[in-house]
């Protein structure tokens, strides 16, 4: 595959290891669709060369893009927060987080990765109407927030 773009991600595992999301040259099939493939290498089940299909090259790789953003995103390692781009400085990196919103309660939690165990928040620190959760290591598992109405942005408003 021509690649027309790759990065690499860490996967924070013992050992630790690469990630290689990699993009190629979009192509016309037979059928006049064009074709996009892409491959992911270092996330079980993904080491082998897939492709999507759209109705012209763009549509290809804007559907190639979706899809890999979907797969590491969705991923047993990033729920669990093992994946990190570290190339770029931490404050200015995307991070997706996972909002659930209690209407009637007012309430909002957002958390830092897919899952939470009981008794993984090892501290709890109040500050106003938020309720900050943090690990063993001092990482930030998630906040609440007590008043979600005011404070939870509209943007992540489910």
């Amino acid at each position: 595959m021509y690649e027309i773009a790759h990065r690499v991600l860490a996967l924070r595992t013992d050992p630790p290891r690469d990630v290689v999301v990699t993009v190629g040259v979009p192509y016309e099939e037979p059928t006049g669709e064009w074709s996009c493939p892409y491959r992911i290498d270092g996330l079980d089940g993904w080491e082998h060369e897939r492709k999507v299909s759209g109705l012209d090259s763009l549509e290809a790789v804007e559907l190639a893009m979706i899809t890999v953003r979907a797969a590491v995103a969705g991923s047993h390692e990033a729920r669990e927060g093992l994946l990190a781009w570290d190339e770029e400085p931490a404050r200015q990196r995307a991070r997706t987080v996972y909002v659930s919103v209690d209407r009637a309660q007012n309430l909002a939690y957002i958390a830092m990765k897919h899952e939470i165990v009981p008794g993984e928040a090892r501290r709890q620190v109040v500050a106003e109407d938020i309720v900050l959760d943090y690990g063993d290591a001092g990482q930030l598992l998630g906040l609440e927030l007590t008043d979600a109405a005011r404070l939870l942005p509209p943007e992540m408003r489910i």
